[in-house]
């Protein structure tokens, strides 16, 4: 059996060495906390005269030929827990696309970050927060010409901490390099599989009450709220509100929004 974390304190404190076997994986997730070195990416440097000067069009096309295959898994590139998955990281993605870019001259730039918070709590009833985002990419090729239009992808992180913006626009960076590059995934195709579709359940307005009189609910989750009832055609149920009286569940979101966002 691994030593306790007791245990461990009292071997430091008497100078004797601790077992790494009482190391839990970073963050109890089942993920190692240290992931093996990237591999090599064999991407000659520009040569001094920079890249070819084309279109950014043709820029980028270089880069798709040249980005042909990001493999899953791999030690940090693998969750162990329960439902274990692989992944392609955004470090291995990055390591992938970084060389090419350069070799072409290809610049890809967030621009706009937009970013929506959510208080949640995990299965363990731990708070966290949960962040959305949405970026906005320029993508610049070598001749300084741009993309007609700007790229966007998604988001999304649960933190306890600071990191959840950070750790949802480094999925999106993600999103985006595999989605534009057109880089397989290695998945099985999504049509070699038949899930018949159960009916969601829906929310009665007395949870939605109860959430939105939580003080901890933000005001971005109460708009959220209020979107989701309308869309269940609910905004108009009635609700037993905090002083005992009979409101419509729609008005007393909108109330309670009002008050915090004014409070803020």
């Amino acid at each position: 059996m691994s030593p306790s974390l007791r245990e461990n304190a009292a071997r430091l404190a008497s100078g004797e060495p601790v077992s790494d076997a009482a190391t839990p994986p970073l963050g109890g997730s089942g993920i190692s906390a240290s992931a093996a070195p990237l591999p090599e990416v064999d991407i000659p440097e520009p040569g001094p005269d920079g890249p070819e000067p084309v279109p950014v069009h043709v820029a980028w096309s270089r880069v798709m030929a040249d980005v042909r295959k990001i493999g899953k898994g791999g030690e940090g590139n693998e969750y162990t827990g329960p439902g274990a998955y692989s992944f392609r990281g955004i470090d291995r993605t990055v390591n992938a696309f970084g060389p090419v870019l350069r070799k072409h001259g290809v610049l890809v730039l967030p621009v706009e970050v937009e970013a929506h918070y959510r208080d949640v709590r995990t299965s363990q009833n731990k708070p966290s927060k949960e962040t959305t985002v949405t970026v906005s990419w320029l993508v610049m090729g070598p001749r300084g010409d741009c993309l007609p239009h700007l790229l966007q992808s998604a988001g999304e992180a649960l933190d306890s901490s600071d990191k959840g913006t950070a750790k949802a626009q480094s999925v999106a960076q993600r999103v985006l390099l595999l989605t534009a590059a057109q880089v397989p995934t290695g998945d099985p195709d999504t049509d070699a599989v038949k899930i018949e579709r159960g009916e969601a359940p829906v929310r009665t307005a007395v949870d939605y009450r109860d959430e939105a009189l939580d003080p901890a609910t933000s005001v971005q989750r109460l708009r959220q709220i209020y979107y989701e009832l309308s869309q269940h055609r609910m905004a108009a149920a009635q609700v037993v509100n905090e002083h005992g009286d009979d409101e419509e569940i729609g008005a007393l979101v909108r109330r309670v929004g009002a008050e915090r966002a004014g409070g803020a």
